[in-house]
């Protein structure tokens, strides 16, 4: 069989076979995926999950991959259980992205978005995401997630800028959103940024040492900046006060080169002495630090860039010129004027837009906030325990960012979002926020002459309400088409859980928390789980350009649905990042053929005694098994169901998927259908566990499962239902004495097994064995089941080892094999060929280890493998020399 070969290609010959979409196309024709999918099964209890929504503009990538497969293996283990399920669906408008994507388009068309204008250009995006928003939903699809899709909102909906228009208002009228002239995070592209939204990098620039002229006399001092290009709207120079070299200057001016344009030297603690010359020049308008400096020494702010990063007339003759295609005609005239003591290489980090990858500059601009205050109750109540972090770890990472929580920009200079809900009068000069999506008159002198906010709110804005907003709040919790039900904020309010990756902690998680909390007056989840990111099987960060980039799509087109997910879950340890390669898909590949050929087997046997599966009644309780390895198969596949629940109810995804890999691979196939072979009888209770086992799998593999649960029932899912709404196996009932009594039986097997590769028998039958067993033991049970597999025609329980015999230690047993009738020549003369192989090994290592020459010259790593060599060959050596004297 190919190794990478896809299952389903060769798999399931049944008639009622089913490929992977008509499995969730008919699943989600019948409304499983939906609250009330299980209402068979319901028991009162409610659960809930909110998809971090992805961006209208996306694909589904890995990171998707891994977040939407936990959550969905969560969601069908809850609804299995029989919990009343919301796993909530969506789409997040991303505000900069989906801008960028339609303006470019429009721009291949020589066509700008000012030449459509607003509302045009609007129905343009809206247009376009229509068009391509429906992509990673499919692709979602494909994957076999099961959220409830006819709830599927957007963060652009009539009921979600409900919730934003409420949200904005309530927090405006508590002074908990004002507007003012701020220095904020500039995109010449984009515009206002959060400090969360600019990623910092390494960047190899230029540190330029500028002279100063005092004014009045020929003296400089010398200032070192990076940025030659803000000099224009420098309104001093600082020295640290006690600075010996310069303390005698403050009070004192500079002029400006090229400008005249006088500034005073100040003296201010924030100065680094150490830096540069330990002149610093002060540019209030374009630094943040500079900006808080000049509040305090009532600095002028002289802004010498437009917002799209053109110099202005504050430049002089530079006006009109991109402020950094400026730089170098910048630097060149002053080096003409003798301005330029000297130019050296420096490296620093330099913030760009997430987006658009734009230098970002700091700058003054008018913009909306929402104050950090906002969040101080959610600190006290996450700190309180009433919210958990898995791994905790993350719980430290929240609160320190939190504490430093700084004032957050809302307000982007776009087009497309959700408009400020702001109005202003031009008669009275009258601002107010309100509710309604449009305004026709001032609230204080009802003059007609109005006009709404030009900006949007931040996307993360609209995304913070996602736990609660898509429950309808705001909306009278009900919206017409049946997005909302009247108790949904009663009944999945806060969210149970929240699966996302660790990156967007800040970004998202964070925001809903404070927003949650502050509106609704309770942290919007009992759970948050953060995972780490998916790497490459060498650890490395996945990336178009290291061509390590591991498509989930061209996965699941060449493995499976179910192989990715599992994969991911098997590899899933929380805190830990996701090591995942080719070979990891391999061998659940292997895994999902072992589960094949356990159908084959489990059929097999039906066949050869007459009975078909159609009319075995599944049994649920170990009292009702007959045969003695069925009530041991049933009492560990209980001990399974109770760790498997206990391991997903603590989110370890990957504890649970090993151990059902574990059961299934090794208790089940291996042993369970190897011994069956001896309790022929075995094979129908066999069947029943299978189907059973197959509950346990299908959250992780919903695919395959449902076809072999139908298969081992005779039945299709075009007849009856999905396994995904049968009960949850929860028996958790043992017998202790069964299981031991076959761990003594399989320890003896293994045992016997193992003396008869010793004598090289290998899987020749032997006439018989002796065992010591101890440990109390059915030995009409044990002698039944060690013949047939370990292929001995009888077993002889003795107390000691007889004479002339050759012995296996085993954990509860010591086997004997009589050297009597046995001719050993050719196991001696093996043994003594491996004798003297070994013999000359050791000889050789030990020669060149004890060679000065060699030990000074040759590489560490070549030393340390020729010592571990003669380790192992020593080790090697005694074990022959130890069968040897055995048959000595």
């Amino acid at each position: 069989m190919p190794k990478n070969k896809n299952l389903r290609e060769f798999n399931y010959m049944d008639s009622n076979y089913l490929k992977d979409s008509e499995i969730y196309q008919i699943c989600l024709d019948r409304g499983y995926f939906e609250v009330d999918g299980n209402k068979k099964i319901q028991n009162g209890e409610n659960f809930c999950i909110m998809m971090p929504p992805p961006n209208v503009t996306g694909v589904l990538h890995i990171g998707h991959a891994l977040t939407f497969s936990l959550q969905d293996i969560i969601v069908r283990y809850k609804r299995m259980r029989g919990y009343k399920t919301l796993y909530q669906p969506g789409l997040d408008h991303a505000g900069i992205a989906t801008q960028n994507v339609v303006e470019k388009q429009l721009l291949a068309k020589n066509i700008k978005k000012e030449d459509l204008g607003r509302e045009e250009f609007i129905k343009k995006v809206w247009e376009w995401k229509e068009e391509s928003g429906g992509k990673i939903l499919q692709q979602m699809h494909s994957l076999g997630i099961t959220p409830a899709w006819n709830r599927l909102r957007f963060t652009m909906d009539k009921g979600l800028e409900n919730a934003v228009r409420e949200a904005f208002v309530k927090w405006y009228e508590q002074g908990l959103i004002v507007q003012g002239d701020y220095m904020v995070n500039w995109c010449t592209h984009d515009g206002a940024l959060s400090d969360i939204e600019v990623e910092y990098e390494e960047s190899h620039s230029k540190l330029y040492y500028l002279k100063y002229f005092l004014e009045d006399c020929a003296e400089y001092i010398i200032v070192a900046t990076t940025r030659p290009e803000t000099y224009f709207g420098d309104t001093a120079v600082m020295v640290h006060p006690d600075d010996e070299r310069y303390k005698h200057l403050i009070g004192k001016k500079v002029k400006l080169p090229l400008l005249d344009r006088s500034i005073p030297i100040i003296g201010d603690m924030h100065v680094d002495m150490d830096f540069g010359t330990g002149c610093v020049k002060v540019t209030p308008a374009h630094d943040t630090n500079d900006y808080e400096v000049g509040q305090r020494h009532n600095l002028e702010s002289i802004v010498v860039f437009d917002s799209s990063g053109i110099l202005n007339q504050n430049a002089g003759r530079f006006a009109g010129i991109e402020r950094l295609e400026a730089r170098d005609e910048i630097v060149s005239q002053l080096q003409k004027n003798g301005f330029v003591e000297k130019i050296e290489d420096y490296t620093n980090q330099v913030g760009k837009c997430y987006r658009c990858g734009n230098i970002v500059e700091p700058y003054i601009s008018k913009q909306w906030f929402v104050k950090a205050e906002v969040a101080k109750k959610a600190i006290e109540k996450v700190n309180d325990s009433l919210m958990h972090f898995y791994p905790k770890e993350w719980k430290n990472n929240y609160n320190a960012w939190m504490r430093d929580l700084r004032d957050w920009c809302i307000s982007r200079q776009l087009w497309w979002g959700h408009r400020i809900p702001v109005w202003y009068c031009k008669d009275c000069g009258f601002k107010f926020a309100s509710k309604n999506e449009q305004e026709c008159a001032c609230l204080q002198c009802k003059s007609d002459n109005i006009y709404q906010d030009n900006d949007v709110l931040d996307t993360w804005f609209s995304s913070g309400l996602w736990a609660f907003s898509t429950l309808g709040w705001a909306n009278g919790n009900w919206e017409e088409g049946n997005k909302y039900h009247q108790s949904d904020l009663k009944d999945f309010y806060p969210n149970t859980l929240l699966i996302t990756g660790f990156d967007i902690l800040f970004f998202w998680v964070a925001r809903m928390v404070f927003s949650g909390e502050s509106l609704l007056g309770e942290l919007p989840f009992k759970d948050v789980y953060l995972h780490a990111l998916v790497r490459d099987e060498f650890g490395q960060k996945m990336s178009k350009s290291k061509g390590n980039v591991i498509d989930p799509l061209d996965m699941i087109s060449k493995y499976g649905a179910d192989n990715l997910r599992f994969s991911l879950a098997l590899l899933c340890a929380q805190g830990r990042d996701i090591k995942l390669s080719i070979s990891k898909l391999d061998n659940t590949q292997a895994f999902l053929i072992k589960l094949e050929n356990a159908i084959k087997f489990l059929e097999l046997y039906a066949k050869q005694q007459n009975v078909n599966f159609v009319s075995f009644e599944d049994k649920s309780e170990i009292s009702c098994y007959q045969s003695n390895l069925g009530k041991y198969i049933k009492s560990r596949f209980n001990a399974l169901c109770v760790k498997v629940q206990e391991e997903l109810e603590s989110y370890r995804f990957n504890d649970a998927a090993l151990s059902i890999y574990s059961f299934l691979w090794f208790e089940f196939c291996d042993w369970g259908i190897e011994l069956a072979k001896v309790e022929k009888e075995s094979v129908f209770e066999l069947g029943s566990i299978f189907k059973d086992a197959m509950k346990l799998l299908h959250p992780f593999m919903p695919f395959v499962t449902e076809r072999l649960w139908h298969q081992l029932n005779g039945s299709s899912l075009c007849d009856i239902d999905s396994i995904m709404i049968s009960k949850y196996p929860d028996d958790i009932k043992r017998d202790l004495d069964i299981e031991k009594q076959f761990e003594v039986i399989k320890d003896c097997i293994v045992s016997v097994r193992r003396v008869k590769t010793l004598l090289d028998l290998g899987d020749k039958s032997i006439d018989q064995v002796m065992l010591k067993v101890n440990t109390p033991i059915n030995t009409q049970l044990l002698a039944q089941f060690v013949c047939k597999c370990a292929k001995s025609k009888e077993v002889i329980i003795v107390d000691s080892k007889p004479e002339k015999s050759v012995v296996d230690v085993g954990d509860f047993c010591e086997s004997f094999l009589s050297l009597e009738d046995i001719d050993l020549s050719a196991v001696i003369k093996r043994l003594k060929s491996q004798e003297e192989k070994l013999s000359k090994e050791i000889q050789k290592l030990e020669g060149m280890l004890q060679n000065k020459n060699f030990i000074a010259n040759a590489p560490q790593e070549v030393i340390f493998n020729n010592q571990e060599g003669l380790k192992n060959a020593k080790e090697k050596l005694q074990k022959v020399q130890e069968e040897l004297k055995l048959f000595s």
